[in-house]
């Protein structure tokens, strides 16, 4: 009895030790909550962790991830749950978990600093060392946990810090002024050195010429991101001009997408970006944001083309994210890469196990070859030597495609779907409602819907005067809006607008405009936040559009729909100011760029009463020129309109329309 007494203590000893709890524990994140019961003593980021650290005389390790971040995981299982290196980090380090998608300005403030330092993007996870004042002294993203992949290794790193702040605090101090200076240099905003002219357009042409991969569509070689904003950029820039290249270069990388392994072929909807040059190895995880911004491009596409390629994936995407992100009338903001514990595991495929079930269920040798021919499930697999990843093959549709497809589908029902976190992101779900809204013009079934979802996101996130950025179902929101909430959200509304004319939109918008300008927008500088982390906005359209970029293109478009002219002096200031990226290199802002035409080359108002716009609807849209707005006004004609004066009228909305053909394309 006495040694099973002493056996039971040993084992219940030995199962506390491995069954850590942090201060974690008490955050809604599903991110901070899968490191919850790391070794590693992680703190929140906030005031307690800095008072700490600063008090204890402690380095501080700030981690920067997402729930549904590959490398984070395996970070996550090399690092933070190694005894060796939790003991590291909680003896010499005060170590602080933050969450991008709560703190995605926090994010933006490291990830510029790490691109001044390293001339080169970061990424997730964002790994920062500082000083006990937490003063930047190391920046990195994954780290392994022993040398290699061109990194010391954590092993390594901790303890040479350590020994740096206590053996030499002038090298330490060197470092952080080094870090210092490159902030200083990447926050410094060039101005417009000249008056910038239409001509920016043919060098922006060139300039994504000669990154577009004419083979295979995109701009870059690997990895490989849609970059929705840079199609949407060619797209005007074909309607303003009828530049042919403008047009091949986006239908060639909205065409190869869409046949690609980017795009889940069995189940809808893109993969955040592909590791390889030919869109054929996803990183498997789905982002709500990069699909909600596919889904306006392939609209516009199928509008110019009539492909039925391009609606058919606006309906996959759309019946994918209803079916696997929405919840309760809300978007959800991601999945994982991973199925239990397998990178992609949930959308890959052996090709004799699909072989055999099929010819099991009666289907004929030749048309199931043929159909797994079609959709690159290969023998010898395309993603390792047994599995394959699908992407469309060939221009003949296999006669027995359907069917396959069907099986395939039930086949990965029966997996573990991968990890969704719930998150409610306003930004997020108001690009999902814009798109749903864009959408409406091919199916008016998705009008409806957009309003639905717009209501359930108003009536969660916005209480009286304050918009919120993100929260969980069944929580109350805490967390008061970013820039990229507002931009997001009046873009969403200003197209819900022109789709319904509802009144409540644009008195919204108005409001939501003020708020904006008065939190975000101080002594002629935009900020991501307004609670003091003082993270500068900037144009990078990179992993989805600048909000700054998309909040300037809604003032111009306020200022055309209220004629309040102030909204475009704010948006002239601020490019004048720091748009530089315009005349030094235009591909890398296609966002400010388009608001910049938009702005040069004016918004086109269309008034008439109501009912002879929704009549009219089809020819509006129709029209060539891109920044043509719609608005109600009693009149029994046509108005033409500039953003302060109205230049033609008719009673034909045909005649009227080659009226404005004729001053626009003068």
């Amino acid at each position: 009895m006495k040694y099973l007494i002493i056996f039971y203590f040993l084992m219940t000893a030995l199962w506390a030790e491995h069954n850590y709890t942090n201060a974690l524990i008490k955050e809604d994140s599903p991110y901070l909550q899968q490191h919850a019961h790391n070794p590693v003593n992680w703190y929140p980021w906030g005031k307690e962790a800095f008072e700490k650290a600063e008090k204890e005389n402690k380095l501080i390790f700030l981690s920067v991830g997402y729930s549904t971040c590959h490398w984070c995981h395996v970070m996550e299982e090399e690092s933070f749950t190694d005894d060796a290196v939790a003991k590291s980090l909680n003896e010499n380090y005060i170590s602080i978990k933050v969450d991008r998608e709560e703190l995605p300005q926090l994010d933006k403030k490291y990830q510029q600093l790490y691109m001044a330092m390293h001339g080169e993007r970061g990424g997730w996870p964002l790994s920062i060392f500082m000083s006990p004042r937490a003063e930047v002294f190391h920046l990195a993203t994954y780290i392994p946990i022993e040398e290699g992949y061109g990194s010391k290794g954590m092993m390594n790193m901790l303890p040479s810090f350590s020994r740096l702040q206590h053996e030499n605090a002038k090298q330490l101090q060197a470092l952080v002024d080094k870090h210092k200076e490159a902030t200083l240099k990447g926050n410094a905003k060039e101005s417009l050195k000249e008056k910038l002219t239409l001509k920016v357009m043919d060098r922006v042409l060139d300039e994504i010429s000669a990154e577009f991969d004419k083979e295979n569509g995109g701009f870059a070689s690997r990895p490989k991101f849609p970059e929705a904003s840079k199609i949407e950029l060619l797209l005007s820039i074909y309607k303003l001009k009828g530049n042919q290249k403008a047009l091949l270069m986006a239908e060639t990388t909205l065409k190869k997408m869409a046949e690609g392994g980017i795009y889940d072929q069995i189940g809808g909807g893109f993969f955040r970006y592909t590791t390889d040059i030919a869109w054929q190895i996803p990183h498997f995880e789905k982002m709500l944001y990069t699909n909600a911004e596919l889904i306006p491009v392939y609209v516009s596409m199928y509008e110019l083309t009539a492909n039925p390629l391009y609606k058919k994936v606006v309906d996959e995407t759309i019946e994918q994210m209803e079916l696997h992100f929405m919840k309760e009338g809300l978007y959800l903001s991601a999945s994982d890469a991973d199925s239990d514990g397998e990178e992609g595991g949930y959308f890959i495929y052996s090709y004799e196990e699909v072989k055999e079930a099929l010819l099991a269920q009666g289907l004929k040798s030749k048309d199931v070859e043929e159909a797994l021919a079609y959709l690159g499930i290969e023998e010898d697999g395309n993603i390792d030597i047994e599995f394959s990843h699908t992407h469309i093959t060939s221009t003949k549709v296999a006669a027995k495609l359907c069917e396959v497809k069907a099986y395939l589908r039930a086949l990965s029902a029966k997996r573990t779907f991968p990890f969704i976190d719930t998150k409610i992101i306003t930004a997020w779900n108001a690009m999902m409602i814009k798109a749903l809204f864009s959408a409406s013009k091919l199916d008016s079934k998705y009008l409806s819907l957009a309003n639905q979802r717009l209501e359930a996101l108003l009536k969660l996130m916005r209480k009286g005067d304050v918009l919120y950025h993100q929260t969980l179902l069944g929580k109350v929101a805490k967390q008061e809006g970013l820039l990229e909430d507002y931009a997001f959200l009046m873009d969403a509304m200003i197209e819900g607008y022109l789709r319904t004319y509802d009144k409540t939109y644009l008195i919204q918008l108005e409001a939501l405009a003020k708020e904006a300008i008065h939190k975000f927008y101080k002594n002629r500088q935009w900020y991501l936040s307004d609670d003091g982390i003082q993270a500068e906005a900037d144009f990078d359209d990179r992993y989805y559009t600048s909000a700054l970029s998309v909040m300037l293109e809604n003032l111009v478009r306020l200022a055309s729909l209220t004629e309040e002219l102030d909204y475009n002096e704010i948006v002239k200031e601020t490019i004048k100011a720091s748009g530089a990226v315009l005349e030094t290199n235009p591909a890398k802002a296609p966002k400010l760029l388009r608001t910049f035409l938009r702005l040069k080359m004016g918004d086109v108002i269309i008034k008439a009463n109501a009912k002879k716009l929704q009549k009219s609807r089809k020819q509006i849209e129709a029209m060539k020129y891109p920044f043509v707005l719609s608005k109600p006004e009693e009149s029994d004609k046509y108005l033409a309109c500039r953003v302060n004066s109205c230049f033609s009228y008719d009673t034909n909305i045909t005649v009227l329309i080659n009226k404005i053909k004729e001053v626009v394309h003068k």
